[in-house]
């Protein structure tokens, strides 16, 4: 048994050692556990010796002869340690033990049989199943050191292996192993054959998104496998390692941060990142108290609204909103300057609109409008008609599942129908558009169930 005890010992230290490395550099492993058989006939016949002997054969002679010729231990008598090295090879450190009870058809007292063997060995899976495939076999060399009793001498192997995988890390392996004396005088040469379980494990994933440390660029954050694991915090479709403001969805043309007032100042240097104003005010908007188009600066009544061709001093102005009564299409109803003197949609407007939009229900995977959505929509035409100088437009939009082709036609004619329901409840045709996006403008991650529910959506813009 003392050489039972120093095949254990050296097995758990190579062990041990081989799972230090696979967490270090990231390599596949491999455990095997099983059984023995050991036979010595078939290993072809002696110099001088014509026949067949009770003790010796030919090579190969009898070799699935197991009732006569195999010794085999009733227990788990077989432990493999293997490491990929590349290139579709694998080494192993391989330890043995049986009894040998018959050497050909000849009994023996029972002579203990312990193996330590190195093995290197090709696999053929890739070529034959392709990669990933269950049938995995593999041709090998190796050589270790055997002892039957207390002689011990050195062997010389060459194998064949078939192993069937079960699951990704699990397998079945069939060997058989022919190993050569080198001693003449009381060297053993056999085969040896064995059935284990074999168990594969290595790659390390330290942030848990599912992209081995070998290959994830930022191991140590969740992150996305279109960015080789690194994160996209706010979903914007830029990565936090170029995205200035990884917090806040932007666009590429500020390098991820955004610019709400669309000013063309990002809002961490806009003075004011809700009001659109110019550069040269720290992106506010000049002053014009009066509100009639002309800044104070060059209004010569800057509390009094009037035409800029007045210097900004009134002229008849019933409703006073800047607008001549002239030219003002809504002279009653106060508007701008730049809708005719009519109420102009303002970004409040379009959100009350958006909000109710994003409810609009659809059969699913159609364009059918459930009806528990026409009041929605009864609600959407009503403040649309208080805008009648206001041109709309229905855009439609989807999640990424599916492809491109069926999510730009699904975005397309769910906004059609929206735009077409409109029209039969008081809206005019003509104030109104529609276009579908398909997948390309998501404002949540597709990545999540509650991003891909906020990337289905209808929204409402205004037509300039």
């Amino acid at each position: 048994m003392k050489h039972l005890n120093s095949i254990l010992v050296a097995a758990l230290i190579f062990l041990t050692v081989g799972v230090a490395n696979a967490q270090d550099e990231n390599n596949p492993w491999a455990i095997e556990v099983g059984a023995n058989a050991v036979d010595l006939f078939p290993i072809g016949l002696a110099d001088g010796q014509a026949d067949s002997s009770p003790l010796r054969g030919d090579l190969f002679e009898e070799y699935f002869n197991v009732d006569d010729h195999w010794n085999i231990l009733p227990s788990v008598s077989k432990l493999s340690i293997g490491r990929y090295v590349g290139s579709g090879f694998t080494f192993a450190a391989v330890g043995t033990i049986n009894r040998i009870e018959t050497i050909g058809d000849v009994p023996v007292d029972d002579l203990t049989y312990y193996g330590v063997d190195g093995e290197i060995k090709y696999s053929f899976r890739d070529l034959i199943a392709g990669p990933g495939g269950w049938f995995d076999p593999s041709l090998g060399l190796g050589g270790g050191y055997t002892w039957v009793d207390d002689i011990g001498f050195g062997t010389a192997n060459g194998l064949v292996s078939f192993k069937f995988w079960l699951a990704e890390n699990l397998a079945l392996d069939l060997q058989s192993t022919y190993k050569h004396a080198f001693e003449d005088n009381y060297g053993r040469t056999h085969f040896q054959h064995s059935a284990g379980i074999m168990f594969k494990f290595g790659g390390k994933d330290t942030d848990g998104d599912g992209i081995y440390d070998k290959d994830d660029e930022c191991p140590e954050t969740p992150g996305l496998p279109e960015f080789n694991g690194c994160p996209d915090t706010d979903g914007d479709g830029i990565e936090d390692r170029n995205d200035a403001c990884p917090n806040t969805p932007g666009t590429a043309e500020y390098n991820g941060c955004p610019d709400t007032d669309g000013d063309g100042i990002t809002d961490a240097q806009d003075g004011c990142p809700t009001e659109a104003g110019p550069k040269s005010n720290n992106g506010c908007p000049i002053v014009d108290t009066d509100g009639d188009g002309v800044n104070d600066p060059d209004d010569a009544c800057p509390n009094e609204a009037g035409p800029k061709e007045n210097k900004g001093c009134p002229w008849s102005d019933k409703d006073g909103d800047g607008v001549f009564d002239k030219d003002d299409a809504c002279p009653e109803v106060p508007g701008t300057v730049a809708n005719k003197g009519c109420p102009e949609v303002s970004v409040e407007i379009i959100k009350q609109l958006n909000d109710y939009s994003k409810t609009i229900l659809f059969d699913l995977g159609k364009s059918t409008i459930r009806q528990e959505s026409y009041a929605v929509l009864q609600n959407i035409a009503d403040i649309m008609k208080e805008y009648p100088n206001a041109n709309f437009v229905i855009e439609g939009h989807t999640d990424s599942q599916g492809s491109d082709a069926t999510n730009q036609k699904l975005s397309d004619s769910r906004a059609s129908s929206v735009r077409t329901y409109l029209t039969t409840i008081g809206m005019s045709g003509s104030r109104l558009s529609s276009i579908g996006y398909g997948e390309a403008r998501p404002i949540a991650t597709n990545a999540t169930k509650a991003g891909r529910q906020q990337n289905r959506r209808v929204e409402i813009s205004l037509r300039k």
